[in-house]
């Protein structure tokens, strides 16, 4: 189930694991198996990752990193299919996805011979990058009235929806807040206006859609399997560059 209307579906390049997921979550819709369950699968793949990582196993490190971003897809997938929405699952989500990129940066740094400082910058331009994708993502869905679980502008914590505890959505909420805030309102401040723009047309939302993390998670894999591994961190470091191109051309349009 797309979460945008046919026209506006784009090539989104983080997002190739989709129609794995879709079966995946097709397979487990009569099951008792939740998409909170299916969250927790992703955080285990990742661990085994970075074991892996560690091991300098690094085809199976990629392997496990490609396996987390398929999960990580089929537990909103389930969600939609089940008819079960949660804002429990999309903050679990979301803090478990910055926990684990930090835990991956702080590896790569271990594994090579770079500077922790600049470990640490990679990961802030990572997250960045990951939210300008997110940022336009989410306004194009709320144009569209597709998928609205993810909002805008985080802002007060959401009253709980039927099949979820109040408790645990402020609990998520506040660890997201805490995380992800500093991100959120940069790149609002570097283009407060985009949900009051025109809808962002399909190329431009697949060129943003390098910024996924499903992309960034290839990315590093494939670095790792070629030999790359110190490349990772400057990599993302430079490639920040595109989040000023992106947000020119957005507002060009």
């Amino acid at each position: 189930m797309s979460k945008l209307p046919q026209a506006h579906q784009f090539i989104d390049l983080s997002d190739y694991g989709r129609p794995i997921a879709r079966k995946i979550a097709n397979a487990l819709k009569n099951t008792s198996v939740t998409p909170v369950q299916v969250t927790i699968w992703f955080v285990v793949s990742g661990i085994i990752s970075i074991v892996f990582m560690l091991q300098g196993n690094y085809w199976l490190a990629g392997f496990f990193l490609v396996l987390k971003s398929i999960l990580d897809a089929v537990d909103g997938e389930l969600a939609r299919i089940k008819q079960t929405p949660s804002y429990t699952g999309r903050y679990l989500d979301s803090v478990s996805d910055i926990i684990l990129n930090f835990i991956i940066f702080m590896v790569i740094w271990y594994i090579t011979d770079l500077s922790i400082l600049w470990a640490f910058l990679a990961f802030f331009c990572y997250q960045l990058q990951g939210t300008l994708y997110n940022y336009y993502y989410v306004i194009l869905r709320s144009k569209l009235n597709g998928d609205t679980t993810s909002r805008i502008v985080e802002k007060g914590t959401p009253t709980a929806l039927g099949n979820e505890s109040q408790r645990a959505v402020n609990v998520l909420f506040m660890m997201y807040t805490v995380l992800y805030s500093v991100y959120d309102k940069i790149i609002f401040q570097f283009d407060k206006k985009a949900a009051q723009g025109k809808i962002t047309p399909n190329w431009l939302m697949t060129a943003v859609s390098t910024f996924g993390l499903g992309f960034q998670l290839l990315l590093i894999s494939v670095f790792l399997i070629v030999g790359w591994k110190s490349l990772i961190i400057p990599f993302f470091i430079g490639y920040s560059i595109m989040i000023f191109i992106f947000i020119g051309l957005r507002k060009a349009l």
